[in-house]
């Protein structure tokens, strides 16, 4: 009988060196069990469909780069779900809404456009799970009063892109009077507002700030405008509306007046189907000054082209913030591992002095993680060139 005990002991120990043993979840979000052999399930929910999509394309690839440079999490492999959400806010409910129904997501890389974003997170902090935006810049989404606790970026919050887009008007281009176009949506409603906002401070006057219900031709909204005879137009559109107006500022007494857009509009498409009536318009967006160049090699030998919008380093960036706060907080045992949910999302929050291919990582309490590095782009040729600050 002692042998037996000696042994059972042994044992005991053995499976306590090795991680082995029962696991109890006392999560209060619960937790993602992943058994031997299985993948940790990461998925994401970004734009892949419609005039929009080379958007969450981009920032797809990201997220896959990074999956092949990790290859796996804890000895498991990482297994990539997709859903698409239409950059909207009907596609995002609908696509979280799925998401949320499959247990085994360990956390969510999305969404692309901050409408979608808004019914997402709420959706999917519910379901106790994490949604980390590549792109989704709206400054509600991280605001005190709206922020959903499961939401956390990698991109810039708005606030400090409309302060780029209103020094640079005022400051140097030397503008005294702007007129917007927004779409209702928060992205661009918000993005507008604040930027005019920040240039009345420093002394400018925004003249029009023109609601452009998405797919409405914008002809009447720009011979309103020109109306004003403005020094800027500021439209943070997407591409459907964006590349409407823009084919129609030289048909409605607007040609002098200077053009600047956001980072709806930074992608190679937008550029081709303007093509001469964007010839010289301004974009603020993310800079990709100081990433690593082996990415972009690495992203042309992948796909076959150079990165087609400006959200890949974001996208992986994601990618290893989440995979890295799975690292710090599973539980093994043995060949099994435990994922708890509430910790995941705690150890996300406490990301700090990440390097990312972006920057530097640090993320705020209300899920702001990326500093802003943002510049002011001129469309020449069939480039977007870096000009400001």
């Amino acid at each position: 009988m002692r042998h037996i005990v000696i042994i059972a002991l042994m044992l005991s120990f053995l499976l306590a060196a090795c991680g082995g043993g029962n696991y109890t979840c006392t999560d209060p979000l619960g937790c993602v069990t992943v058994v031997s052999g299985a993948p940790i399930t990461i998925a994401v929910e970004l734009t892949l469909s419609g005039p929009d999509a080379p958007y969450g394309t981009d920032a797809l690839r990201g997220v896959a780069i990074a999956v092949t440079d990790y290859n796996e999490i804890l000895s498991h492999p990482i297994e990539l779900v997709q859903d698409d959400d239409l950059c909207s806010a009907e596609g995002g409910e609908a696509a979280a809404k799925r998401l949320a129904e499959n247990p085994s997501i360990t956390g969510v890389i999305g969404t692309t456009c901050s409408s979608a974003a808004v019914p997402a997170a709420k959706i999917l902090t519910e379901a106790g799970m994490v949604l980390i935006s590549p792109s989704s810049t709206a400054a509600s989404l991280t605001s005190a009063e709206t922020h959903q606790a499961g939401f956390l970026r990698t991109i810039y919050n708005d606030k400090s892109q409309a302060k780029t887009v209103a020094e640079f008007a005022y400051v140097a281009l030397g503008a005294r009077s702007m007129a917007t176009i927004h779409d209702g949506a928060p992205y661009s409603q918000e993005l507008q507002e604040e930027a005019c906002a920040i240039f009345e401070v420093m002394g400018g006057l925004c003249v029009e700030q023109f609601h452009l219900n998405t797919g409405i031709n914008p002809k009447g909204a720009l011979t309103r405008i020109a109306l004003f005879d403005p020094d800027v137009l500021y439209y943070p559109l997407y591409t459907t509306d964006g590349v409407a107006v823009t084919r129609q500022i030289s048909e409605t007494g607007l040609g002098n007046t200077a053009l600047i857009s956001s980072d709806g509009l930074l992608s190679s498409d937008f550029i081709a189907q303007t093509q001469e009536d964007a010839q010289g318009m301004y974009l603020s967006g993310p800079s990709d000054l100081k990433i690593d160049p082996s990415f972009y090699e690495k992203y042309e030998a992948r796909y076959g082209e150079k990165p087609i919008a400006v959200y890949a380093a974001q996208g992986y960036d994601a990618a290893m913030i989440l995979i890295a706060a799975i690292e710090k907080v599973a539980v093994r045992r043995g060949a099994t591992i435990h994922i708890p949910r509430q910790a995941l999302r705690d150890a996300l929050y406490a990301t700090k002095n990440f390097q990312g291919l972006s920057g530097v990582l640090t993320c705020s309490p209300l899920g702001d993680c990326a500093a802003p590095n943002i510049v002011i782009y001129q469309v020449r040729g069939l480039e977007f060139e870096p000009i400001y600050p």
